[in-house]
């Protein structure tokens, strides 16, 4: 798999044409982890030579305005530790400051929730928390700034407290105006469960946890949740051991095994097993996962490529088209091959795995 990973990062082209992005903040932090596991310096030489592309000497980022005020441009900026520690180079921690700058006056909710972009006001999407919570946590823990991680922990706990559903799940959107077409008029909540925005939910609280430990996490009531969460998505395990693009209606018509969601659950459980967050349910479908991620490798056109990858999905107007978060709407979005929401978080997910082979074959 690392031959499949080191060819896809060599024919890699930037996702928006070089502007700053979260889709190659997917891929920046595959990279780092796959350092993190493999002490192999062609990770770190990948990483340096797409972001420097990016960043500018004086941390200015390609692309990127603040006053649009989106949520996704903050993920990249977790690759820009990593590169500081491994070059020393200042533009790295410029760059981040510029981010943290756009967290200081990003629009909240009265829930005191970043809203996803200023272009969706008052709203919060599960995939917003991993775009800029661990971010937070991380950049606050450089700058020796508690109140940040606690914000980022607060946060999390009131975006949990409104996506909720009585079925334990979590909607993919949450409207705290209750003025968007999808949102129920009671609940504010989208009326799905879309596998891949429960996938950056998994993976933004086992980051979170990761970074402020296990009994700061349990402080901020957060560990119940992400223990719960977990449970939910192993018991929703499809037989091929992947899950529903649409995870909770299996017998939706069209409903197929989606990639990028299972990459994400994949990540979520090593990772959850490594914190011994996990419970023996959680780790037979980490197992079962790993085995379906790899039969979705497959050849095409001579060259081996990760498949059935829903390529976008959201609520409300985008490009001519209103996305209405009904469970048909998440059916009707493209699936493609080798998109960076997939095989960036295969990538994590592989080192994670990685990681845990070696330590059980350390010495006691």
């Amino acid at each position: 798999m690392l031959d499949y990973f080191d060819a896809f990062v060599t024919r890699y082209q930037p996702y928006k044409g070089g502007a700053w992005c979260y889709e190659d903040g997917c891929i920046y932090r595959g990279l780092v982890l796959l350092h993190d596991a493999t002490g192999d310096d062609r990770w770190c030489a990948h990483l340096e030579r797409l972001a420097s592309a990016q960043v500018a000497p004086d941390g200015t980022l390609q692309g990127y305005r603040i006053d649009e005020y989106n949520i996704d441009n903050i993920l990249s900026g977790r690759a820009l530790f990593a590169l500081d520690r491994w070059t020393g180079d200042p533009r790295w921690m410029r760059a981040a400051a510029f981010l943290a700058r756009q967290l200081d006056t990003h629009p909240r909710t009265k829930t005191g929730n970043y809203w996803h972009k200023l272009r969706y006001p008052h709203q919060v999407w599960l995939d917003g928390l991993y775009m800029a919570l661990p971010f937070q946590i991380e950049y606050a823990q450089h700058v020796k700034d508690a109140a940040r991680v606690q914000d980022a922990l607060a946060q999390m706990r009131a975006a949990l407290g409104v996506t909720i559903r009585k079925d334990g799940l979590y909607a993919h959107g949450f409207d705290a105006e209750g003025v968007q077409d999808w949102a129920d008029s009671t609940t504010g909540q989208s009326p799905s469960v879309w596998a891949r925005a429960l996938g950056w939910q998994a993976m933004a609280l086992v980051d979170c946890a990761e970074l402020v430990g296990i009994d700061a996490f349990a402080q901020a009531e957060l560990l119940p949740p992400t223990q719960s969460l977990l449970e939910h998505l192993a018991a929703l395990q499809v037989d091929d051991g992947g899950w529903w693009q649409v995870i909770n209606l299996p017998n939706l018509a069209g409903n197929y095994t989606e990639t990028s969601a299972s990459a994400m659950f994949a990540y979520a459980f090593a990772s959850a097993a490594g914190l011994r967050l996990g419970c023996d349910q959680v780790a037979k479908a980490e197992d079962r996962v790993f085995d379906f991620l790899q039969t979705q490798l497959q050849s095409e056109n001579g060259q081996t490529r990760l498949t059935d990858i829903c390529h976008v999905a959201g609520l409300g107007g985008f490009e001519g088209v209103y996305r209405d978060g009904s469970p048909g709407y998440y059916l009707t979005e493209a699936r493609v091959s080798d998109d960076a929401k997939g095989t960036g978080p295969l990538m994590m997910a592989h080192a994670r795995m990685l990681q845990r082979q070696a330590a059980q074959l350390a010495p006691a």
